[in-house]
């Protein structure tokens, strides 16, 4: 492995993390980090996608109004209060 130079305070957090026994040394710190940030780019990815999904199936089935979704619910709603009753 290349050498890693860390800002103070982050290496300060990953010596302090080894002393804790967290982890074996320094590169395993370093390893748990990329984990975390491939996780992210990950989940950011599949947000992403549902953003592009989302807008596709708008694009074909159309959009609707935030009148029209409140409509609805206060419809679903007013059944809902119906039945209880």
């Amino acid at each position: 492995m290349n050498a890693v130079t860390l800002p103070p305070e982050l290496e300060q957090f990953a010596t302090e993390a080894v002393a804790a026994g967290r982890y074996r040394d320094l590169a395993e710190v370093i390893a748990a980090g990329l984990r975390l940030l491939k996780q992210a780019q990950a989940e950011r990815d599949r947000f992403v996608q549902s953003l592009d999904e989302a807008y596709a199936e708008g694009e074909r089935d159309g959009w609707h109004s935030l009148e029209d979704v409140l409509a609805e619910a206060d419809v679903i709603i007013a059944a809902k209060r119906d039945a209880v009753a």
